[in-house]
Order: structure tokens, then sequence, then C-alpha cells
């Protein structure tokens, strides 16, 4: 995973720790995950919407633009 192993995983983590708090890093990490969320499903709608639109455009016998 991106070249890191085990310690430097581990030294990552104990750093935040010391920065963030035990307490916050729950916290932070659910908001990355929400984050990560909204933006897949905002990717995902883009691609949704012109779905439909090609659809259409083949319905009606004019060439995809």
């Amino acid at each position: 995973m991106f070249g890191l192993g085990l310690p430097e995983m581990g030294i990552i983590a104990v750093v935040a720790i010391l920065i963030f708090g035990p307490k916050k890093i729950p916290e932070l990490g659910n908001a990355l995950g929400k984050t990560l969320r909204s933006f897949k499903e905002g990717v995902g709608l883009g691609d949704d919407e012109s779905v439909p639109k090609e659809k259409e455009n083949e319905e009606e016998g004019q060439p995809k633009v």
C-alpha cells in the first residue's frame, strides 16, 4: 500500500494520536468516510444523468453529442 510497511504505519498512527488525541481520531475517520462517500455519490450522479440523455438522442435518431 503506497510502499508503506507496518513500522511506517505505526509511526503515522502514533503521530496522529499525539497531534489529535485518542478521542478525536474516530471523529476524524468518520468525517473522512462521509466526505469520500458524498464525493462518490456526486461523481456517480454525474455519470447517471448523462445516460438518459444519450438514450433519448438515440431514440430520436440524433447522433450522440
